[in-house]
């Protein structure tokens, strides 16, 4: 591994723009707008495993997020599922826009806590690289059938994806990501190879499944490039990780309202959604689609200020002078106060009941989980049926690997080819409506 040049640091002005108007309170002032001594752009870049020539216009972070933007995996997430299949409705959100929103949500809080603005946009545009068809439904029926194999873990196959995959340059497989932004994707559930408590400290508790999952995968490659898997991560990555959170959390919201699934008299039962009804005035032309959106735009603003405030205070306590200071702090910096804490994990559950189960939402990923179980079995039954390279590749491998070449073929399809492969392979094939 090499250290990587890093060119001038460039910073811009955050769009204001977007699904939330930006209207997050607590702006910074004109002379405030440069990184703090803690972002990850104030040292210079641990390297790349494999040694390039620096590039003339852009610095290694912003390297890496156009290196995600542009890759063929990012580009199939315009027809891969966030929570409804691409053909129940245009307006809902993708895996694709959903990652341009965590996008803007962590270039937002990036801004506001002065850490670097690209490798957070890049974390959040490569976070959801790895999700199957059918979404967390494709990700269970993958995690099932290729069980005897490994499993599957979607954060797994994201770093599998920029560290290997993705083959498109001449001289590596992969995206050859800086360390900064794999250990970012490594750690987006937090430290993989310790706990946390229940304030955010690290601990000895015992791995979770994911974590074992994560950490089997990631031998082979730590030992090329140690990611410091016991750490915490960058605060980058971290406003990276609690933007997914964010999104999702409030989004949904938006979809499900949408879809006629959730009302606003149930969302009057959860606290934090309760008090933004209470603030939006009464539309008079009695266009539902307006509150909906005053909802979920002002709920967002709600949330990310208690994060800026939180994290802003838990910055001065630390007072880091080196973005690892961030890495080796005892708890989690980029996060929510306890309060906003309790009444998110209030939101999640309510979403859980009312939403993500849904009788017509499990109808249809019941039906998304057959589609991608099927597929995986009728392939691993007859190699022919892939295309010619992923048959000859199969065929030259033994069972576990041929099994895990199966299932990075399923893996990396859009919800619309695994329903045309699985048209085109069995006699009848789940509506999903």
């Amino acid at each position: 591994m090499t250290t990587a040049h890093r060119s001038g640091q460039v910073t811009r002005q955050a769009s204001c723009e977007g699904a939330n108007d930006g209207d997050y309170g607590g702006q910074l002032s004109p002379g405030e707008r440069n990184p703090a001594l803690y972002a990850a752009s104030m040292v210079a870049s641990r390297g790349r495993l494999f040694d390039e020539l620096p590039c003339p216009t852009r610095n290694d972070l912003q390297r890496d997020r156009d290196r995600v933007l542009h890759s063929t995996a990012f580009r199939r997430l315009t027809y891969k599922t966030q929570m409804f299949v691409y053909h129940e409705g245009d307006h809902y959100r993708t895996r694709l826009t959903h990652s341009l929103e965590v996008a803007q949500i962590a270039r937002t809080l990036a801004r506001q806590l002065r850490l670097d603005e690209d490798l957070a946009e890049a974390l959040a545009l490569a976070h959801d690289l790895g999700h199957p068809p059918f979404g967390h439904a494709g990700e269970r029926a993958l995690d099932k059938v290729l069980g005897p194999h490994g499993g599957f873990d979607h954060n797994v196959q994201s770093f599998r994806l920029v560290t290997g995959l993705e083959r498109k340059y001449a001289n590596f497989n992969g995206l050859n990501l800086t360390w900064e932004s794999l250990e970012g994707l490594a750690k987006h559930n937090g430290p993989p190879a310790r706990g946390s408590g229940p304030g955010g400290e690290i601990t000895a508790a015992a791995r979770t499944t994911g974590d074992r999952v994560l950490l089997h995968a990631l031998r082979d490659f730590n030992a090329r490039m140690d990611l410091e898997l016991s750490s915490f991560a960058s605060g980058e990555a971290q406003a990276s990780a609690i933007a997914d959170d964010i999104a999702w959390h409030t989004h949904d919201i938006d979809d499900g309202l949408r879809a006629g699934l959730i009302s606003m008299d149930d969302l009057r039962e959860v606290a934090l959604v309760g008090r933004v009804l209470d603030q939006i005035p009464s539309v008079s032309d009695g266009d539902t689609s307006r509150e909906i959106y005053e909802i979920t735009r002002r709920l967002i603003t709600l949330i990310i200020a208690d994060c800026v405030d939180e994290t802003r205070t838990r910055l001065a306590e630390l007072a880091p002078q080196h973005p690892d200071d961030i890495r080796n702090a005892p708890c989690v910096i980029v996060t929510f106060s306890d309060i906003m804490s309790g009444q998110v994990a209030e939101l999640r559950a309510f979403l859980f009941k009312h939403l993500y189960r849904h009788p017509r939402v499990l109808t249809v990923m019941d039906g998304a989980q057959a589609i991608v179980h099927d597929l995986v079995v009728g392939y691993q039954d007859d190699m022919a049926s892939l295309p010619a390279a992923w048959e000859a590749a199969a065929l030259s491998q033994g069972e576990r690997r041929r099994m895990r070449l199966i299932g990075d073929f399923v893996a990396g399809m859009t919800d619309r080819y695994a329903i045309a492969e699985h048209q085109r392979l069995f006699d009848v094939t789940p509506e999903l409506r």
